[in-house]
């Protein structure tokens, strides 16, 4: 029987609201411990992974579990609903209440910051995962900004107040079975809770964020646990038949659903247009194009980028994160592989990279260099795997 899984992550998180007056909201988010530069940071789970036989390995800064023997978050009002439609192209406005979107934060050239999960909790109030390998760059670049809107001429309607949330925990529970699992665990009805949705959901006497959704292609669950909640949580979630698992088999999960990972398929010199995400900017968000990075990213839409992310399967090897993707009549390099696996699910080796746009399209047959040797390889649409995601 298919399993649920528990992908454990580090992620950053803060909060952004609209200061109309005195401060009285109280402060919720995730993990992050600050420790000497030359440290690793430990999330609160480290003893729990090293108790339970992880084997532990550098990833964005913190000692995470590789396997068993990925982020920050935000917060907005009113003004700052406007603050984040400027760092970010998408439609934040038209947001319900307690519903997600993936958005990016962009540069002045319309490069990718960083790639993110903003969710409006209630009218003008936004909760931000951002990731904790970017952790340093978009806290800064968060600051940047905010002390230039601050000192505008907008921040006359309120100015935007961001809070560094540094002691929650931050747990994925995904799997065909995670919601059959953590329904014995609470009263509240998951099935109302679809995907790109989320709730304070009651489980063992402790009000937790549940957005479902997750990094893996499956139906599941990310769960925000209060500081003091973090570790018991964690054993609660971790019970038999759930299995943990590590940074190994997210990375497999993730590339199976065409997701990305930030600095290897996506960075600041790449805009969401070139990286197949031209649908997070709204619609009216191209119309007013008042957005950071607003002129590169609306004449990569009108013109077309000089490169697009695409799918590959590859033949008799797997293409690893550098192998250069050739056109197959002159061998001239087209591209680059960005994130390659042998598929545990489809038992092939598929690939994500960018090519040369006109060589975009699928079932275009490509070459791909690996060890040396030119191998067959075809365009294929992602994700490589249908999704499983619970839409009701």
């Amino acid at each position: 029987m298919p399993l649920p899984r528990v992908l454990s992550l580090a992620r950053g998180q803060s909060m952004l609201r609209t200061r109309l007056a005195p401060a009285t909201r109280q402060s919720w988010a995730a993990r992050g411990i600050a420790t000497h530069a030359t440290e690793l940071k430990r999330t609160a789970l480290y003893d729990f992974h090293v108790e339970n036989k992880a084997k532990m390995v550098p990833f964005a800064g913190y000692s995470m579990p590789l396997a068993y023997g990925d982020v920050g978050q935000v917060s907005t009002e009113k003004t700052a609903t406007a603050f984040l439609e400027w760092l970010t192209p998408s439609s934040l406005s038209a947001l319900e209440p307690y519903s997600s979107t993936l958005s990016v934060l962009l540069n002045e050239r319309g490069g990718i910051i960083d790639d993110t999960i903003i969710t409006k909790h209630a009218e003008d109030a936004f909760y931000v995962v951002t990731n904790a390998g970017r952790r340093d760059r978009d806290l800064s670049w968060f600051k940047e900004k905010l002390d230039e809107w601050n000192t505008s001429d907008q921040s006359s309607a309120g100015k935007v107040e961001h809070e560094i949330l540094d002691s929650w925990g931050l747990l994925a529970l995904q799997g065909p079975e995670a919601a059959a699992y953590l329904q014995g665990l609470t009263s509240f009805d998951l099935s109302e809770l679809t995907f790109g949705k989320s709730a304070f959901v009651p489980i063992e006497g402790i009000n937790l964020h549940v957005a479902r959704g997750g990094y893996t292609g499956e139906d599941g669950f990310e769960i925000s646990i209060p500081p003091a909640y973090t570790v018991r949580v964690a054993k609660l979630l971790s019970k038999p038949p759930v299995q943990l698992t590590g940074l190994g088999a997210r990375d497999s999960l993730r590339l199976e659903a065409g997701m990305c990972l930030y600095g290897e398929d996506l960075d600041e010199d790449t805009t969401p247009v070139e990286g197949a995400l031209s649908w997070v900017i709204g619609k009216d968000r191209r119309e007013k194009a008042d957005f950071i990075g607003a002129e590169g990213v609306l004449k990569h839409l009108k013109d077309g980028p000089p490169r697009r992310r695409v799918g590959l399967i590859v033949e008799g090897a797997p293409a690893r994160h550098g192998a250069k993707i050739l056109a197959p009549s002159t061998s001239d390099v087209i591209g680059h592989v960005t994130s390659g696996i042998p598929s545990p699910t489809l038992g092939k080796n598929i690939a994500m990279g960018y090519v040369q746009n006109g060589w975009h399209k699928k079932g275009t047959e490509v070459a791909v260099e690996v060890r040396g040797k030119a191998r067959p390889a075809l365009l294929t649409p992602m994700p490589f795997i249908k999704p499983r995601y619970w839409r009701g």
